[in-house]
């Protein structure tokens, strides 16, 4: 059986600051003890990888993660271990970045088709018979 690619990452693990606390979820007595939550930080404003447009981009998108200190937060305290909290949190920033550098085609409007007209028009007749269905009888 073939394993799957890994995915390439965006960030480089060099410009992350990576630390760790004491978190919730599962872990039994663990979660008491030992320090399994992680919490990565990235200054995308100081990378080289991206341009002035991007870092732009990154900077609208996910201002609601950013810091006071210009730093995208991301942490992770799903697993039992440090090291796969750590490599989910990364993986979480690098789809955060790479969301938020994908920029949506711009839709061409379009004449609204004749036969759409028809049908709303057509609609409209049947509801305002209805209407006055309802209305009182005059002998």
């Amino acid at each position: 059986m073939e394993q799957p690619e890994p995915k390439k990452s965006l960030v480089p693990e060099s410009e992350l600051e990576i630390s760790f606390s004491r978190g919730g979820g599962p872990g039994g007595q663990n979660v008491n003890k030992l320090e399994t939550k992680a919490l990565v930080r990235w200054s995308y404003l100081e990378s080289p990888i991206f341009n002035d447009e991007q870092k732009a981009l990154i900077g609208e998108k996910l201002k609601g993660r950013i810091n006071k200190r210009g730093q995208i937060c991301v942490d992770c305290q799903e697993e039992r271990s440090q090291g796969q909290n750590r490599e989910r949190a990364i993986q979480l920033l690098n789809e955060l970045v790479e969301r938020a550098l994908d920029v949506p085609e711009e839709r061409i409007p379009t004449k609204v088709p004749r036969s759409a007209k028809e049908n709303r028009l057509q609609e409209k007749g049947f509801i305002k018979d209805k209407k006055e269905g309802r209305k009182k009888v005059e002998y």
